[in-house]
């Protein structure tokens, strides 16, 4: 089976990754190699135009890691995951979303510089 999407993982989601137990970060990457296969709003939904957040309940927490597509490749579709964090509101907190966005943003321009050479 074609995978719907590439991951990467920037500095901030990898360091969230890397803070947690190993049962609780494999749970995480399980999923998202799940929905990296199936649409499943479940395990990654859009919060808003431009972010998405890839979802994962374990052991009765919330783990969120934000992200957004880069679809500038014609042969793969990526999707950057910018950073992770554990919800414990019912709502995404709107500065985790405007955290996500201005990693988008950064890492476009830094793109965008990086192509000219």
């Amino acid at each position: 089976m074609k995978k719907l999407f590439e991951v990467v993982f920037l500095e901030g989601a990898f360091e969230f990754l890397k803070s947690l137990d190993r049962k609780h970060y494999e749970k995480i990457l399980y999923n998202i190699r799940k929905a990296q296969n199936e649409h499943d709003p479940k395990l990654f939904k859009k919060l808003t135009n431009e972010i998405w957040e890839f979802r994962t309940l374990y052991q009765g927490l919330q783990y969120r890691l934000l992200a957004f597509w880069d679809k500038t490749y014609d042969v793969e579709t990526l999707v950057i995951a910018t950073h992770g964090f554990i919800k414990k509101e019912s709502k995404v907190p709107d500065r985790e979303i405007e955290n996500a966005g201005q990693s988008r943003k950064k890492y476009f321009e830094d793109k965008r510089k990086n192509k000219g050479r």
